[in-house]
C-alpha cells in the first residue's frame, strides 16, 4: 500500500495486481460455445488418429507386390467409398477403386492416383514404373495414439480447438468461469452516445471501450453511470460490491472537487493497495479489494483509462483465468524520441511490419484527453522512467491493442 502522495513504480503497480488475482470457478458449457474461453480439462484422443488406414486420394488401391512383379493392368473389382464399410481385395490381381477419407481395402496397400492411370473397359492401366508401399495412404495411429493428449488444459480455445473436441466426442468441455464486471463512469458532464451533447457535455466513450476490451474475452460486462453526489455513489457502490467480482470505474480519482471515489471506497470498507502510479497516461490509477470483489479505478481521460486496463486488467485477469500471460511482446522504436519527466510512458505507436520485425513509430497525440489519436495507432510502447532519450533501433515492450 503506497503512502499518500507517493508514487508507486508500474513494475511494482503490476506486482501488486497480479497478487490479488482470483479464482471464479470452473463450468462446463457446450462445446460450440467455448471460443476464447480457457480450457480447464486435458483433452485426450478417444481412438487412435486416424482410426483407421485411410485413402488420402481418390484412385485405385492395389497390393504393391504384384505391381513389383512387373502387373500394370490391374481389372477394377468394385467401389470402396468413403463411410462404407470395409471391403476386401478378391483377387491380389485386381484393384479396387477407392475414394478419399475411405478406409483402405483389406489385401491392398498403395493407393495410385486417378491422375496417373487410364481406364478402359474396367481395366486400370497404371502409368508408372514405381509404387511406394503405403502411398498416398494416411496410416492408423500416425498423428495421434488413443488416449494420448491433444489439448492441454489452460489452453484459450481457438477454432482449432473446437474442431478438436468435435473429433474426439466432446460436446462439452469444462472452462474457467467468468467474473462478472460492472464498468462505472462517474460525472454530470456525461451523456449517451445517442444523445446531442451540451457545450458544457460530452459523451460517455470509456464506458464502451472498456466493454469493447471485456468482450475480447469473452465478457458480458453490465454498464452502470453514478453521478456527482457523494450520497449516490456510496449508495450505489456499496449495492455493487456485494453484486460482483469486478467494479471498473472510469474518472472521479484524481484531485478535482468532485472526485470523491478514494474517499467512498475506503468509507466503505475497501483495501487501497495502491494510488497514483509513476507512469504517464495514467498516473491517479487506483487499485483495492474489499473480500473477493476486486476494484480497478482509472483516470477519466480516455487514454489513461484505455492504456491501464491493458497493462493491468488484461493480465489481471489472464492469471485469474489460469492462462499465460507472460509472453509479453516488443517492438523496435521506429525513430528518436524524447520524453523528460520521470514518469514511464506509454507512447503511442503505429506498428509495421518490416521482414518479419516489428518497428514501432511515435504518434504521441495531444494527451491523454486525445481519444481520436488511439485509431490511428496499433499499441502502445513502454518507455522505461530512468531515461528521457529514446533512439532509433532500441527495442522496448509492446501493449498491442489492433490484432
Amino acid at each position: 500500500m503506497n503512502k499518500k502522495g507517493t508514487l508507486i513504480d508500474v513494475n511494482n503497480a503490476l506486482s501488486i495486481v497480479l497478487r490479488e488475482t482470483e479464482s471464479f470457478g470452473l463450468e462446463d458449457i457446450d462445446f460450440k460455445e467455448s471460443l476464447g474461453r480457457v480450457l480447464r480439462e486435458n483433452i485426450a484422443a478417444d481412438r487412435e488418429m486416424p482410426p483407421f488406414n485411410r485413402v488420402s486420394m481418390d484412385g485405385i488401391a492395389i497390393k504393391t507386390s504384384v505391381f513389383k512383379s512387373g502387373r500394370r493392368d490391374f481389372k477394377i473389382e468394385n467401389i470402396q467409398a468413403a463411410g462404407s464399410d470395409q471391403l476386401v481385395l478378391g483377387n491380389e490381381n485386381n484393384c479396387i477403386e477407392a475414394m478419399t477419407g475411405a478406409m483402405l481395402p483389406v489385401g491392398t496397400d498403395a493407393i495410385i492416383p486417378y491422375e496417373l492411370i487410364s481406364i478402359e473397359k474396367g481395366i486400370a492401366h497404371i502409368n508408372l514404373e514405381e509404387v511406394q508401399y503405403f502411398q498416398n495412404i494416411h496410416k492408423k495411429g500416425l498423428d495421434r495414439q488413443k488416449n494420448e493428449l491433444l489439448v492441454p488444459q489452460n489452453t484459450k480455445i481457438s477454432s482449432a480447438e473446437i474442431g478438436v473436441f468435435a473429433t474426439v466426442g466432446k460436446s462439452r468441455v469444462q472452462v474457467s468461469t467468468l467474473p462478472k464486471v460492472a464498468i462505472v463512469s462517474t460525472g454530470d458532464e456525461l451523456v449517451e452516445v445517442n444523445q446531442f451533447p451540451a457545450p458544457y457535455q460530452i459523451r460517455k466513450s470509456n464506458v464502451h471501450t472498456l466493454y469493447s476490451l471485456l468482450k475480447r474475452f469473452e465478457i458480458t460486462p453490465d454498464l452502470y453511470h453514478i453521478s456527482d453526489s457523494k450520497e449516490q455513489l456510496r449508495e450505489k457502490i456499496n449495492s455493487l460490491l456485494e453484486s460482483y467480482d469486478v467494479l471498473m470505474f472510469s474518472g472521479a480519482v484524481s484531485k478535482g472537487k468532485f472526485d470523491f471515489l478514494p474517499e467512498i471506497l475506503n468509507e466503505l470498507g475497501v483495501v487501497k493497495h495502491f494510488h497514483k502510479v509513476r507512469q504517464r497516461p495514467g498516473k491517479p490509477f487506483w487499485f483495492g479489494k474489499k473480500g473477493q470483489t476486486t476494484i480497478f479505478a482509472y483516470p477519466g481521460n480516455p487514454v489513461s483509462t484505455f492504456v491501464s486496463c491493458l497493462k493491468y486488467f488484461v493480465p489481471w485477469l489472464q492469471k485469474s483465468l489460469q492462462l499465460s500471460f507472460e509472453n509479453q511482446n516488443f517492438a523496435v522504436l521506429g525513430e528518436d524520441f524524447n520524453f523528460k519527466p520521470a514518469l514511464t510512458y506509454f507512447l503511442q505507436v503505429k506498428i509495421i511490419n518490416k521482414e518479419g520485425r516489428l518497428m514501432a513509430f511515435p504518434d504521441p497525440g495531444n494527451g491523454s484527453g486525445d481519444l481520436a489519436n488511439l485509431s490511428n495507432n496499433d499499441g502502445f510502447l513502454e518507455l522505461p522512467s530512468d531515461r528521457t532519450s529514446f533512439e532509433k533501433g532500441e527495442v522496448f515492450p509492446l501493449i498491442q491493442y489492433r490484432f
